[in-house]
């Protein structure tokens, strides 16, 4: 079964699960285990920021860094379908007390930078404390511009607010840019990448940011069931992932850029490109839902709906890109 539903899906490969059996551990929560506390020291220095933090998923990483900006009665400003506003369960304000303030995002995933100045509440005891300034990069695997970030950066600076970035797939962001992934993370506070999408690991995201900031998440956490003891194992597998899976997504993105060719030329499938691994793929003259049943029996499994999403990622070799259009060809045929 070939599995375009998400880079979430890949499995360790024999390389990264030797590094896990070998990895030394001790116990996290004490901060006595070494394999994590490389892990952390490795993420912050590649993200160009001081610390690291080790978490279970990329919901609580953020979480985690929402947690240790803003206190109870604050408000980050953020997009209006981004991760940690529409997919994350509302932790914030369900956990913390933190009023989310959504803006609309344009086609490229960007907020109008006049409409968060104008969303900034003033002092007074009628409004909610305007915080935090989050961006998500990729969003829906569209890496955000560099300009833009320079233009948020300057004007989270300008106005007081700490800046934070949902970061789970930022590393691809940074390959489909051609620079070093510091370029783009380290301008912020805080930035929370996931592990377990196109690098690989099968779990775990990190939080990076100031000593001080990590030393607030840190506790938070705990708080939140995220201590973890001989993390060691899965921290290996983390390192691995960033030693030697980052230059290939570059693969992915060739691949998914080869995907949008083939199912282009059929004519009847519409197909938005994001310039890294993530394809959003429409048909026409047949459901959405109808195309991924006929898929699935075809051996290729996508995530259903009216609009197709399809996923490239390390288990997705040039053999499946080919299996996969044979695949549309005769689910479109039928």
């Amino acid at each position: 079964m070939i599995d375009l539903r998400s880079d979430t899906v890949t499995r360790p490969t024999a390389a990264m699960r030797d590094a896990m059996m070998a990895a030394e551990v001790g116990d996290d929560v004490y901060g006595e285990d070494p394999t994590v506390n490389r892990l952390e020291a490795l993420a912050a220095e590649r993200l160009g920021l001081e610390a690291g933090l080790f978490l279970p998923s990329g919901t609580q990483s953020n979480l985690a860094g929402l947690l240790a900006h803003c206190q109870r009665g604050d408000e980050y400003i953020v997009g209006h379908n981004a991760h940690t506003y529409q997919y994350e369960g509302g932790g914030a304000a369900v956990l913390g007390g933190i009023q989310p303030q959504p803006l609309p995002l344009d086609d490229r995933g960007c907020m109008d930078p006049a409409a968060v100045v104008a969303a900034i509440k003033p002092d007074d005891a009628h409004f909610a404390r305007t915080r935090l300034l989050c961006l998500e990069n990729t969003w829906w695997g569209r890496p955000l511009p560099m300009d833009y970030l320079d233009r948020m950066q300057a004007l989270a600076r300008d106005h007081g607010l700490a800046f934070h970035l949902d970061g789970a797939r930022v590393f691809n962001a940074a390959v489909s840019h051609g620079v070093p992934v510091a370029d783009i993370t380290a301008r912020f506070d805080s930035v929370s990448f996931c592990l377990s999408k196109g690098l690989g690991a099968p779990v775990g995201s990190v939080l990076c940011g100031s000593t001080s900031l990590i030393h607030e998440a840190r506790r938070w956490r705990k708080v939140l069931g995220g201590g973890m003891r001989q993390a060691g194992i899965l921290a290996a597998a983390g390192i691995h992932a960033l030693e030697h899976h980052v230059d290939r997504l570059a693969d992915d993105h060739r691949r998914a850029a080869w995907l949008a060719d083939e199912l282009e030329a059929t004519g009847k499938l519409a197909v938005d490109r994001s310039g890294s691994n993530i394809l959003m793929v429409r048909p026409s003259g047949m459901a959405g839902e109808a195309l991924a049943a006929r898929l699935q029996d075809q051996g290729v499994r996508v995530n259903p709906g009216p609009t197709l999403r399809l996923v490239t990622h390390l288990d997705i070799d040039d053999a499946a890109i080919e299996q996969t259009v044979a695949a549309f060809g005769k689910s479109l045929a039928a």
